[in-house]
Order: structure tokens, then sequence, then C-alpha cells
């Protein structure tokens, strides 16, 4: 029997006695003419022979037929529904809960507690238009405010509705006191990009100051500010905004390296970059920065001259996998045919190891990647993706 069944049974069995105990007493006092209980305990050892022939599910459902939904067992069906959509029988968690909510006799606070948990059965199921609709039913009665948000706002990021997420996101932040300045700058960026998408520059970049404003350390904003601005030529001011990057968060900086040696050999300061380029690995010590670096002096000067600098930057920044197999490579090009099988066979190596490794990983939910997502596909966190020392 599934362990999920095992904690529905246990749930029920003794509700199921309780229950029968309770609606013979409550029909004894009001002198109710047929044997009371008779009914119920039918059904109780009809629950039982299905679970000696180990049937849990038909057992499951006798013994939620037996239980009478009224104040005193309200909370027995919330937590069988919630059960059965943790075990992803949403039918069945939304059928429990519409019987709660069809009951006139409930106390407003178990009628605000099913209509909630009705909502998460419709976004489980994929019905987010009735699930929309009860979670703003709770708004207005001011009920679960905080879930009805939070659940409101990925609803809309699911359907990228990126104004409505905005708004409500806004909400939860001056009802509830939660931070979300982070995710507003990201559906600032979604809006954005799909100004961008249709030709509207002039509203892409009011949309990016947007997402500025909302979170000063949007790295993705920068990129796109800085990307509009190289498209247009006007490399000094997307130099401006990717270094802004470095300051925001050191760590993707990498991102931007490409971008920023295109501009500065635009502009003929591949000095000025170089120099630059050297100061970030000082800074930071990233393997990822040196390994730009390595690559830099290697198209600039030839690979001599990158070579000479390996020794130095492998000591400062502990490159691992990708240092390794960027030397290997190097030692390969400036050998030519007289490399040894054994260096070619390392080199073989190396590289497979890294197609097998991610180069992000969410700090949260532990998720990993080759790309970077801005949102983590595992637990749908913003800006929670970061790089990892030894990926590329």
């Amino acid at each position: 029997m599934p362990p999920d069944a095992f904690q529905l049974l246990w749930l029920l069995l003794p509700v199921a006695a309780a229950s029968g105990w309770y609606i013979a007493a409550r029909q004894y006092r009001t002198r109710h003419p047929r044997p009371p209980s008779s009914e119920l305990n039918q059904a109780y050892f009809q629950g039982f022979n299905y679970l000696l022939n180990e049937q849990p599910d038909k057992a499951i459902d006798v013994f939620i037929r037996a239980l009478e939904v009224d104040s005193d067992t309200v909370e027995t069906h919330l937590a069988l529904g919630n059960l059965f959509r943790r075990r992803g029988e949403v039918d069945r968690a939304i059928r429990i809960h519409q019987n709660i909510m069809a009951r006139p006799s409930l106390k407003p606070d178990q009628r605000y507690q099913a209509l909630l948990e009705l909502a998460q059965d419709y976004q489980r199921s994929g019905l987010l238009d009735r699930a929309e609709a009860l979670y703003h039913d709770l708004l207005e009665a001011r009920r679960h405010v905080e879930t009805a948000l939070k659940s409101l706002v990925e609803i809309y990021e699911q359907e990228q509705e990126w104004n409505k997420a905005i708004e409500h996101a806004r909400q939860l932040q001056s009802r509830c006191g939660i931070p979300t300045g982070d995710a507003i700058a990201h559906y600032f960026c979604e809006l954005a990009e799909g100004a961008l998408e249709r030709g509207d520059r002039r509203q892409a970049r009011e949309h990016l100051r947007q997402a500025l404003r909302n979170d000063r350390d949007c790295v993705r904003a920068s990129l796109l500010l800085g990307r509009m601005e190289q498209e247009r030529e006007n490399c000094r001011a997307a130099i401006r905004h990717y270094l802004q990057i470095e300051e925001q968060n050191p760590g993707l900086l990498p991102l931007a390296l490409p971008s920023l040696e295109e501009c500065h050999e635009h502009l003929g300061r591949l000095d000025e970059y170089e120099g630059y380029l050297r100061g970030a690995v000082e800074r930071h010590g990233h393997p990822r920065i040196a390994h730009h670096l390595i690559d830099f002096l290697a198209r600039r000067y030839g690979r001599e001259q990158a070579m000479q600098s390996l020794p130095r930057l492998f000591r400062e920044t502990h490159p691992g996998l990708v240092g390794a197999e960027r030397l290997v490579s190097h030692l390969l090009e400036r050998d030519g045919g007289r490399a040894g099988e054994e260096l070619k066979e390392v080199h073989e190596l190396l590289k497979t190891m890294l197609e097998r490794r991610p180069a992000y990983r969410c700090e949260r939910c532990g998720f990993e990647g080759k790309a970077l997502h801005w949102q983590c596909p595992g637990c749908k966190r913003w800006n929670s993706m970061v790089p990892l020392d030894d990926g590329c």
C-alpha cells in the first residue's frame, strides 16, 4: 500500500469511529426513530473489507462518504483534500473542497480556509481562471492575503501577464511587508524584451529604467541597456552599462566581457580593456574572468604570451577543470603535431568532464544547468542562479 494511502487511512479510521459515536449520540438526543449509526457501521465494515482485500483507494472513498461534513469534521475533510492534492489526485481534492463549500453551517474561518484550498486545487490542475477568481475573493474579504497574493503572482508569471504580476507583487510588498523589488525588476525586463521584439526601443528603455529603480543591482537590465546602446554603435554608453555589472554582481561580469571587448575594439581602446581585465582578476579572483583574460591575450598577442600569464593566474584564481582544459588546449596548439598522444587523451577527458558539468546552480533548490536562467526552472525563484567557479 502506498505511504500516502496509509496516511489517509490513519486519519480516517479514528474519525469514522468517532463520527459514528457522535452521530449516534446526536440522533439519540433528537429522538430519531431509526437506529442511528447502522449505515455508518455498515460503511465502516465495508471499508475494512476493502483494506483486507488490499484495495485502499476504495476503502478511502467509503470512509469519506461515511463522514458527514459539519463544523466538527470539516478539519478532517480539509486535511483529506490536502493529502489528495499532494498525491496528485486533484479531482478528488476539488470534490472534497466543493462539498465543504456547499455546507451552509460552516464557520467563516472554515469557509475561507476551504475557499483557499479549492483555489489551490484549481491552480494545481491548471484551471488558472477559476483559481484567480477565488484568490481575488479572498483578497476582497481580507483573508489569507499573503498566500492569495503569492499565488496570484505565480499565476501571472505562468501566464506572462507581467503588468498584473507587477501590480500584485507591489501589493505583496505594501500589504505584507515582503520585499519583491528583484522580482518586479525582472517583470520590467520581460516587458522590455517584448517591446524590443516589437521595435519599440523608447518603451523598452523606460521599462529598463523602471527595473533599475526597483532593483539597482539588476544585472539583466544593465545587459539589455548595454546591448541596446551597442546596437546603435553608441559604444561609450554601452561600456558604462556593462561596467556597472561589476558593482551589481561580480560573479556575472563574464556575461558582459565579450561585448565589452567588442566595444573597446570598436573604439580602438583595447589597451584600456586589457588593463580593466587584469584589474578585475586582481579584485575578484574569479576563474571565469581569468579565463577571458587568457583568451584575450591569446587572440591579441598569440599563444606564447598567454602561456606566460598562466602560472600566475592559476595561483591567483584556482581555475579548476576549465583552467586545466585551457592550459592543455594551449599546449596542444603550441606544439601542434609534436604533442604526445597522452596529452591529447588528457584533453579529450577534460572536455568530456566539462560537457557534463553544469555552469550555474540555484542557491535555493540546487537546480543545475549549463545556461543562466534569470528565474530558476526548479523553484521559480528570481536571481537565485549563481555561476559555479569551475564552470564556464
